[in-house]
């Protein structure tokens, strides 16, 4: 990434994989353009996954084929093993994010085999990645909780990015797949990663199933996260975590964090795209900033006029 970006929108792969209706290959292009547009600088575009257990990702490397060289720079494609790592090369991603579970029972249900054997196939995927001039994510799943084990003890991430392997990649994301953390834990785990990491990009992803999204990505930046994940109108949820409900809104982000590029027209850009999708999708709006932007009196800067 030529920068770090406060924010990365994951609409498009973990907003959508869980949504009512599939979003059509056009109408995703059409998203992302505006997502660009409005300023966002950082998208991850979807997943190279089995159709079957993930319909709506099915249209993730006809999608990567619509953009070009400019545009997939800005962009990561979610990758749970060498093959999907080598499709999704040779279609041109160069932003590569490969997904394990902390928990091994997440880990089988999400990407049907073990955590070691996803461990073990990293080294592979790096050499790939590196040959192909790309850049390689290591997203760390249920890093704090997970719906078939429980609470995540911490030693057990750090013993995770301590591995050999794991230090292969050039960035890092720790997940709270199910929404369960609170700034206290997150502050925990985003510390004791970046202390294990240096200074690699770290991002938080978070999901506001109990109300604390927003809470948990500032805990995140203060303790040495880089970049916060979010989705339109807090989209969102993992197939194969029972109880996982929407991400942190991508607008409350925004409207929390007030990040440079960010002015009241490009956020109330960013309104209108999550109503749309909202709509087309058939999801209710779940970000408390754009039910904000509609109800507040034109006084108030960030008012939708």
């Amino acid at each position: 990434m030529k920068a770090t970006p406060l924010v990365r929108d994951v609409t498009l792969r973990d907003g959508l994989q869980l949504a009512s209706k599939i979003l059509p290959t056009a109408e995703k292009l059409r998203l992302a353009r505006e997502l660009f547009a409005a300023g966002i600088t950082s998208v991850e575009i979807g997943a190279v996954v089995r159709p079957d257990r993930v319909p709506a990702m099915a249209d993730t490397l006809d999608l990567v084929r619509e953009l070009d060289a400019d545009e997939l720079a800005t962009c990561w494609v979610l990758v749970p093993n060498l093959t999907g790592t080598r499709r999704a090369l040779d279609a041109g991603v160069r932003n590569v994010q490969f997904v394990l579970s902390a928990s091994d029972t997440h880990n089988r249900n999400n990407v049907g085999r073990s955590t070691e054997a996803s461990l073990a196939d990293l080294p592979a995927v790096a050499a790939e990645v590196a040959a192909a001039g790309g850049v390689l994510q290591l997203s760390i799943s249920t890093a704090f909780s997970c719906p078939f084990e429980g609470p995540i003890p911490v030693d057990r991430v750090a013993k995770l990015l301590a591995d050999e392997r794991v230090q292969l990649a050039s960035s890092f994301v720790v997940c709270d797949t199910i929404g369960q953390a609170v700034p206290s834990s997150v502050t925990e785990l985003v510390r004791t990663t970046r202390d294990l990491i240096d200074d690699r990009w770290l991002v938080f992803h978070g999901h506001d199933t109990w109300g604390l999204g927003v809470a948990n990505g500032m805990a995140a930046l203060a303790a040495g996260a880089n970049t916060l994940d979010g989705t339109l109108g807090g989209l969102g949820g993992c197939p194969f975590a029972p109880g996982a409900s929407g991400n942190t809104a991508l607008e409350d982000l925004l409207y929390a964090l007030r990040p440079s590029w960010l002015t009241p027209e490009a956020f109330h850009r960013l309104v209108l795209a999550g109503e749309q999708l909202l709509s087309e999708v058939d999801e209710p709006q779940r970000s408390r900033a754009a039910f904000g932007a509609r109800r507040s009196r034109p006084t108030h800067e960030w008012a939708m006029p």
